[in-house]
């Protein structure tokens, strides 16, 4: 049983807070809200994926170009394949890679990042 599933109480106000879904840098979060101050409780296997993310995020790999045919590969780390995987198993067969900009390539290994990236670049159809 989760610990969500429970009612709680506002440790402030003293009454009963409400699920909620709230979304940091494209990050889901799992939380409960106390709709009369405010006061939020973000789950805690959702705040320990974050920091995993965080961690993921601000390491540095060092990844060999290969050539292979006409075309040139570069090697993804295990570690950012394992943890997109856990994140519900949305990594696609296909990715897509852009050119952002001089000396920067973007690859997008998910649907849902693809739809996210069309609205920041005002393409979204919605």
């Amino acid at each position: 049983m989760d610990i969500f599933e429970n009612t709680i109480l506002c440790k402030n106000c003293n009454v009963k807070m409400h699920r909620a879904t709230l979304v940091k840098n494209g990050f889901q979060f799992r939380a409960i809200i106390c709709t009369r101050c405010g006061e939020k409780i973000l789950h805690p296997e959702d705040k320990a994926e974050y920091h995993h993310y965080l961690n993921l995020k601000n390491k540095s790999f060092s990844v060999k170009l290969r050539m292979v045919g006409n075309s040139y590969t570069v090697s993804i780390p295990r570690e950012i394949v394992n943890f997109i995987n856990e994140q519900n198993n949305i990594m696609d067969e296909i990715v897509r890679l852009n050119f952002d900009q001089m000396g920067k390539l973007s690859i997008i290994f998910d649907s849902i990042m693809k739809k996210q990236r069309s609205y920041e670049d005002g393409k979204g159809n919605d």
